[in-house]
Order: C-alpha cells, then sequence, then structure tokens
C-alpha cells in the first residue's frame, strides 16, 4: 500500500510522486525529502484523486508513464482537461526510451524526461530547475497581466473622461453612458448564455460595453441649440442631430493610432451604426437585421432603453414597465428579436438597475492614486501617455466649456471654493470663482441664503452609490427671477467613500 510522507515543515513545496513501484518511491523521495514535501500515489488513479483536492498546493508532479489501472498519459490527458497542466510541471519518469512515446508525453505537456536508474544530483538539479522555472513564468504573467490591467484602466479612464464631456454638453447627467455600458453588458451576457454559438466571450463582451461609452461623440459636432432643444426638432434639425452617428465613426476612423485595435473598430461599429433597424429603416446605411454588427445591435437597445428612462430637456422620464412596453411594442422601431428576448429575460435586473447610479467616477484623487499604481509598477510607457493624455482631455473640456453657453460649476470642500464657467459667470453676473461661497453676499443675491441651504441638503442626502442629486429653486440674473433645476454630481475621497471631496453641476433655465 502506498502512504503520505509529509515532512515537518510545511512551509516546503510540495513534489507528487507517482509510481507503482514503492521502491522507486521511496529512492525519489530520498533524493528531494530534504527540501521538498513528498506526497505519494502508487497509480494514476490515486494521483488524480490527489490532484482534485490538492492542485492548488502541488509545485510538482514527477509521473511514471508505465503503471496499471492508469497510466502516465492517461493522467496527462485529465490533467489537461482540467488545466492543472497549466500550473502544475510535470518530470516524466521511465525506462521507456521510444522516442515516439516520449514524444507524446511531451505533446501532453510535460516539462521534463528522466530515466531510469536514477542519478541523486541529476534527479535534484532538474527538480529545482522545473520549480524555478514555473515560478519565473508565473511571476512574469503576474506581470504581464498587471500592465495589461493598468493599461486597460487608463484606456477606460480615458474613454470616461471624454464619454463624460460629451454627456455634459448634452445636457445630461453623465450617467448615460454607464447606464448604457451597464445594460449592454447584462444584455450580452445573457445572449452568450442562451446562444452559445454567437462566439461571445467575456473579453468581447467587455469590450463591446466599453466601446459603448463613445457611441454619442459624434455629438461634439452638433448645435448646443439642436443638442438641448426642450420641444420637438424640425425636419432640418432633425437631418443635422442625424449626422453625429457618421461623424462620430468618421472622428474615430481617421484616429492616427489603434487604427486596428479591437476597441476603437467595435467603438466605429457602435457609433456609426447603434441607430440603425432590423427593418433597414435606420439611419446612416438602412443596414438591415445581421448586416448590423451585433455590437451595433446591442447598443442600440440599450441606448433607447435608457433614454427612455431618463428625464430630457423635452421629456419626462417613462416607467420600465412603459418602457419595455414602448421597445417590445414597435414603438421605437425594430430590433433583433434574440436581443428582444434577453431584454425580456433580464427585465428583472433592468428594473431593479433603473435607479442605481455609478460607481466609479472620476476625481483627482482617483487619478492620482491610478498614476501611482502605474508609476510604483514601473510601467512608465503607460504612465507617460496616460498623464499627456489627461492633460489633452483636461485642455479639451476646458476649451468646449469655454465656448458653452451653460451655467457650469465645480465646488471644492478644502479649501471651500466655488468656481463657474466663464459664460456662468457671466450670465449670473458673478466672478469665475468665489472663495468661501457660503458666506458670498454677491451669490445670496442670485440665490438666497435659505435656497442654498437647501441645496445643499440636498447635496449632503447623496451617497457614494447614488452620487446625482437635482434641486429646484428661483435664481435672480440678468434683471429678473427665473425658475432654475440645479443638477450636481458629489465626488468622494477615494480611500473609505466617506467624505464629499466637492461636487460639479450645472444650472438649467426650466
Amino acid at each position: 500500500m502506498s502512504g503520505e510522507n509529509f515532512a515537518a515543515d510545511h512551509g516546503k513545496q510540495k513534489v507528487l510522486i507517482v509510481d507503482d513501484s514503492e521502491m522507486n518511491r521511496c529512492m525519489l523521495a530520498d533524493i528531494l525529502e530534504d527540501d521538498y514535501e513528498i506526497i505519494q500515489a502508487e497509480n494514476g488513479v490515486e494521483a488524480v484523486a490527489i490532484l482534485k483536492e490538492r492542485h492548488f498546493e502541488i509545485a510538482l508532479v514527477m509521473l511514471d508513464m508505465v503503471m496499471p489501472e492508469m497510466d502516465g498519459l492517461e493522467v496527462l490527458e485529465v490533467m489537461n482537461k482540467q488545466h492543472w497542466i497549466d500550473n502544475i510541471p510535470v518530470i516524466m519518469i521511465s525506462v521507456e526510451s521510444s522516442a515516439g512515446y516520449i514524444e507524446r508525453a511531451y505533446d501532453y505537456g510535460v516539462t521534463d524526461y528522466i530515466k531510469r536508474p536514477f542519478d541523486a544530483f541529476s534527479v535534484r538539479r532538474r527538480v529545482i530547475n522545473t520549480i524555478m522555472l514555473y515560478a519565473n513564468q508565473k511571476k512574469l504573467v503576474g506581470l504581464v497581466a498587471d500592465q495589461i490591467y493598468e493599461k486597460e484602466k487608463s484606456t477606460n479612464l480615458m474613454i470616461n473622461i471624454l464619454s463624460h464631456i460629451v454627456e455634459f454638453r448634452n445636457g445630461e447627467s453623465g450617467l448615460h453612458v454607464i447606464h448604457v455600458q451597464n445594460i449592454t453588458r447584462t444584455i450580452l451576457e445573457k445572449y452568450a448564455e442562451k446562444y452559445k454559438d454567437s462566439g461571445l466571450t467575456e473579453s468581447t463582451i467587455s469590450t463591446i460595453s466599453l466601446a459603448s461609452s463613445l457611441h454619442d461623440i459624434g455629438k461634439i459636432s452638433i448645435p448646443e441649440s439642436i443638442l438641448n432643444k426642450p420641444g420637438r426638432l424640425t425636419d432640418e434639425e432633425f437631418a443635422i442631430m442625424k449626422t453625429h452617428s457618421s461623424v462620430g465613426a468618421s472622428m474615430l476612423e481617421s484616429l492616427s493610432f489603434g487604427s486596428g485595435d479591437p476597441l476603437i473598430k467595435t467603438a466605429y461599429e457602435i457609433s456609426r451604426w447603434h441607430h440603425e433597424r432590423h427593418d433597414g429603416r435606420g439611419y446612416p446605411d438602412r443596414l438591415e437585421g445581421d448586416q448590423i454588427p451585433l455590437s451595433a445591435q446591442a447598443v442600440s437597445v440599450a441606448d433607447v432603453y435608457d433614454a427612455l428612462t431618463s428625464e430630457r430637456v423635452y421629456k419626462k422620464a417613462f416607467t420600465h414597465e412603459k418602457a419595455m412596453e414602448m421597445i417590445l411594442g414597435g414603438e421605437c422601431g425594430t430590433f433583433n428579436p434574440r436581443i428582444l428576448e434577453c431584454l425580456k429575460e433580464t427585465a428583472d435586473v433592468l428594473k431593479e438597475n433603473l435607479n442605481l447610479t455609478v460607481s466609479e467616477h472620476l476625481s483627482p484623487r482617483g487619478v492620482q492614486n491610478i498614476t501611482e499604481e502605474i508609476l510604483k509598477n514601473n510601467d512608465l510607457d503607460v504612465a507617460v501617455q496616460t498623464l499627456n493624455s489627461l492633460e489633452n482631455e483636461i485642455a479639451k473640456h476646458r476649451f468646449l466649456e469655454s465656448i458653452s453657453r451653460e451655467i457650469q460649476f465645480e465646488y471644492t470642500s478644502d479649501p471651500s471654493m466655488l468656481t463657474f464657467s466663464e459664460c456662468g459667470a457671466k450670465k449670473l453676473g458673478l466672478t469665475e470663482t468665489i472663495s468661501d461661497p457660503k458666506n458670498d453676499e454677491s451669490l445670496k443675491a442670485v440665490i438666497s441664503e435659505k435656497c442654498l441651504g437647501e441645496l445643499a441638503e440636498a447635496v449632503r442626502k447623496t451617497t457614494f452609490e447614488q452620487p446625482v442629486s437635482e434641486y429646484e429653486c428661483d435664481m435672480t440674473f440678468g434683471g429678473e427671477t427665473k425658475r432654475c433645476k440645479v443638477v450636481c454630481l458629489s465626488i468622494w475621497s477615494d480611500d473609505d467613500h466617506s467624505r464629499r471631496d466637492g461636487i460639479v453641476g450645472k444650472v438649467f433655465e426650466i
């Protein structure tokens, strides 16, 4: 019978010796037991049982090829099927010297081959080298994975900055892009589950969800008077509005970098074709059916659902039930029946998440943390690219803010300071920067102290999970009193989310 010989030092790496000869097992154990904890199995069946329970602990398998019940090749077959071979190196032990037999073992993933009779020094050296090789490979994979994660995080950051600029200009709270991301992911995860032939992977779903943030990037080119018109658009205005899909696609297509990147390619598809419809009655190319990429089809439904369930300058928000009725009833055009099935099957999730807001947002502290983490990993190229991109996006934001006729503002709590956009300050008759706004008389002449207190209370009720607040009040500027809506996004500290660092917001005349 076989047994397990455990060394007293449980900090040692574990080596599993699999051989039907007890003498061979003991010889190998004697060679290695000073440096490793030895586990023994007398056949392949017993080895697989041990691996099933303890594969995450084992640093190396020494495997005899010729055994009763289950031979070494069959053990390797199981290790491949269970993906244990990806993390556990195998040294083959055999008197078999046939080139074909050894080649089959290497094809199954063995790392080395030791022929009996054993030489103690050679065995010890090859075991050490094999374990060290795998440890270095794991470390390298970990470093690469960390770099990829940082690059993806930086890409996500840049896309969210840009998409929020578009949303801010579009008279929305900035959450539309996040909602579309989440709805798109929910629909596609159900699609992948229902339709195995779709080829959708987790990586593809993530790419589509992230790329969906740029679906309306072309709206940068649309005049503000059309974007934020409270009433129905004229035919001429609607024709201009419809150009945003092709303009956005052209912007992405003309990028001097990343032309072959799957994210840019997917963003192009979504930007150009998310207003196409299954029956060919959409725009700009009147595609129909599966001529429309699946990415654009999914974002199309997500975009419509969020537009219906969100308040706009030209309409109130519809309920979840009404939005579903309108989409499924064809009031918003025709969509891929498979996508609609996924929409119906995820209806409960969508309804539950309807009032949830973004849990990840951009803040100065967040940008700083990301930069510090990249620098710690010595990924200097990514750090430089990220900082340059961030500076470019800030410059774009400031430019768009300078030519905007909107009242935009930012409040920081430490130090207490209120900053208005150039146009906003002019409209309100205030300076662009106000220190100690709570005690500023010029600000109180625009919005009463009582209203300021109520607005502050509305902001205080926000949470990290639900950072947006809205408040209506009378404001006096331009020689008259006007009814206004103030929309604020709270910016939270990134360490424990218990402290509000400030707010950004916009003022709309009602």
